[in-house]
């Protein structure tokens, strides 16, 4: 946590250690309820939207924050996994290329910023701007997604199955630096990647192998952050305590409202969120 913890937190306990505070916390249950709610909706936002959350409402360290936020991550979206893999929506050829680069990635870049000690001070403003530009460039590959896969379309054409195959390992090295970094990019920026590599695929099938892809990167990169100290597991706990049940519960719904509504809505958030962290 920060220096200074927002006085809504201090004033359930005010005489304990905050890791009391964070163990099964209300408003962390609450938080994450929302946010696995809007994952189940939408598919994507896991990550673009509890990291920010996490740094600018509660005030976590942008550090710890995206370290608790990558194992958030992954555990909320081994369910999903689970599920696509009973239903047969996973094109595991597809998670295992974009793997064989994000996983390498991710364990470089952890080992960059051990070996060369960044400040803490430093790597927690580097995050705090990659973390904002990520959010602007998620939400604007929401809103303009139909418009980048035309334009994709008539300037690229067909790919051959060699450079599909040597696109998409490229993807996942960048996927692995940037949700590394950010714990931002896996959900939106890598399904409108997909979509763009595999149009021949079903929307359903690249949603699945996002997800089932992000489960390794996001532990990968997870433990890393959680073996330099960069994870709170008290929080992490609460967090899943609403996250579980929020995405199970949105999946009943999701289907009876507009994808189109839900993706302005994302947008806009991760905007506004963007924007902010930039600010700061």
């Amino acid at each position: 946590m920060g220096n200074c913890p927002p006085a809504f937190l201090k004033k359930f306990h005010p005489n304990r250690p905050m890791s009391f505070v964070h163990a099964l916390n209300p408003l962390f249950v609450l938080s994450g309820f929302a946010v696995g709610f809007l994952v189940g909706m939408t598919g994507v936002g896991g990550g673009s939207l509890m990291t920010p959350l996490l740094i600018l409402l509660f005030h976590v360290h942008p550090t710890t924050a995206v370290g608790t936020d990558l194992l958030y991550a992954s555990i909320t979206k081994t369910g999903g996994s689970l599920i696509h893999s009973i239903n047969r929506s996973i094109d595991w050829r597809i998670v295992g290329r974009l793997a064989t680069g994000s996983l390498p990635a991710s364990l470089l870049t952890l080992g960059i910023f051990h070996f060369l000690s960044i400040d803490a001070a430093a790597l927690n403003a580097l995050i705090t701007k990659v973390l904002g530009v990520t959010l602007l460039a998620t939400a604007l590959a929401l809103v303009f997604r139909r418009r980048l896969l035309a334009s994709y379309t008539r300037r690229v054409g067909v790919l051959t199955p060699q450079q599909t195959r040597l696109f998409t390992v490229l993807t996942g090295a960048a996927l692995g630096v940037l949700v590394t970094i950010s714990s931002v990019g896996a959900g939106a920026m890598g399904v409108t990647a997909l979509i763009l590599l595999y149009p021949e695929l079903p929307v359903v099938k690249i949603a699945g192998s996002d997800i089932a892809h992000a489960v390794p990167l996001t532990l990968v990169a997870g433990l890393g952050h959680l073996m330099s100290g960069g994870v709170d597991t008290t929080v992490l706990v609460s967090l899943l305590c609403g996250s579980l049940p929020g995405i199970m519960i949105s999946s009943l719904f999701a289907p009876r409202l507009p994808d189109l509504a839900l993706r302005i809505i994302l947008a806009a958030t991760l905007t506004l969120s963007g924007v902010r962290l930039l600010a700061l």
